[in-house]
């Protein structure tokens, strides 16, 4: 189940950091600036980590980030790795496996996300309640099963509801546009055609992506409790007259910073 180079990996990030975190985030495009939010931040390159894989996509920095926040130690995954890169499934659940090596067993993922159910506004927030793998690829594929790790892991409550319900909750207390939704994570790097979307939202689909759903499944094999947040970034293709940018999702994420590092704050303040 766990490979040696991550229990490395996380030696390492505890040799460094000194502190034990007790719950992890994994941050998407334009999540970042919740970072500023951690107080006694230490930061871990992945490039000072031997063996760690090194991120490509322009928003993701490529950090271990461990700090505090409302009394609680957390670890920020600053940087994921996609499989539209090229990467192999073992680089992209990296981040999860190091994660389970530090101990961490509740996890917070991250997206930027664009909206497909057409009551969805840019800027709105959609707490995932259920997903699609439409990437063709589940990541246990290949793995042993044990006694303590099977794999045939039940997939019919992914996201945890009691977490689900706290940032439900949280947004409400905010003020934050919020909605309850299906997320479709997709191979990408492609966005999709309006023919798909059309084809997506008769399916159920509230939201699409590329990343997310494969380190949940995954996360769920590591018998983590998992929640998962979309920030709707842009009308998904055929929604919009305009064409669907990754430089403008990532200006729309960033205009987004300041009210997603509050709301971040008040979501781990109730976990």
């Amino acid at each position: 189940m766990q490979n040696k180079l991550a229990e490395n990996i996380a030696e390492t990030i505890l040799k460094k950091a000194k502190v034990c975190p007790q719950l992890g985030l994994v941050l998407g495009s334009g999540w970042g600036g919740i970072v500023n939010a951690l107080t006694d931040k230490c930061v871990i390159p992945y490039s000072e980590l031997s063996g760690m894989p090194q991120c490509g996509v322009k928003g993701h920095a490529g950090n271990f980030v461990i700090g505090t926040i409302g009394g609680k130690v957390v670890v920020i995954i600053q940087g994921r790795f996609h499989l539209y890169e090229g990467r192999r499934m073992e680089e992209v659940l990296m981040p999860l496996n190091v994660l389970y090596s530090l101990g961490v067993r509740n996890v917070i993922l991250t997206n930027a996300a664009g909206g497909v159910n057409e009551k969805y506004r840019v800027g709105d927030i959609m707490i995932l309640k259920d997903h699609i793998n439409f990437t063709c690829k589940n990541p246990l594929i290949g793995v042993q099963p044990s006694e303590e790790f099977p794999v045939f892991v039940d997939m019919s409550e992914v996201y945890d509801p009691v977490f689900r319900k706290k940032i439900l909750n949280a947004c409400i207390e905010l003020n934050v546009p919020c909605h309850e939704g299906v997320y479709m994570q997709l191979l990408g790097p492609t966005f999709e055609t309006p023919a798909e979307i059309r084809a997506f939202r008769n399916w159920g689909v509230d939201a699409v992506g590329m990343s997310t759903v494969v380190e949940a499944i995954y996360a769920r094999y590591l018998k983590m409790r998992v929640a998962a947040i979309s920030c709707i970034t842009n009308k998904a293709a055929g929604m919009d007259i305009n064409p669907i940018k990754h430089e403008d999702v990532l200006l729309q994420s960033e205009k987004e910073g300041v009210f997603l590092e509050k709301l971040m704050k008040k979501i781990i303040a109730t976990i």
